[in-house]
């Protein structure tokens, strides 16, 4: 059983908004260095989106998000969100909830392989 839920994807026209939601099985996301949203489009590597550490509120982004992107958690620090406004076709992909468990460097990246639990997916579709 995967350690995420991701909910919120969907089909939305180009220009459309989406808000992805993250939650965690077995209790909140305090308890990791990092947490963040990945995406994978068909036939592409699974790429960073944007990540934050829970416990300090760093954040980071893609080029690719910034501006249209925002990572969230809530207060009680057990569920992640993305809000995602003006999407493109280019968005479309599987988005993806990862936590890493902690960091060697005290660095908060969107490499994928500094990551070790992840969610399930949910489907994200940009079309008109």
């Amino acid at each position: 059983q995967e350690p995420f839920v991701e909910s919120g994807g969907g089909l939305v026209q180009p220009g459309g908004s989406l808000r992805l939601s993250c939650s965690r099985a077995d209790g909140g996301f305090l308890d990791f260095f990092a947490i963040g949203w990945f995406r994978q489009a068909p036939g592409k590597e699974r790429e960073g989106v944007s990540s934050t550490q829970p416990r300090n509120g760093n954040e980071r982004y893609a080029d690719f998000a910034k501006g249209r992107f925002t990572i969230s958690t809530s207060l009680a620090g057990d569920a992640l969100y993305l809000q995602m406004d003006n999407l493109k076709p280019g968005d479309t992909a599987i988005y993806y909830c990862g936590a890493a468990i902690f960091s060697m460097n005290d660095y908060l990246t969107l490499d994928p392989a500094e990551y070790d639990e992840w969610g399930r997916g949910t489907q994200v579709t940009v079309s008109s």
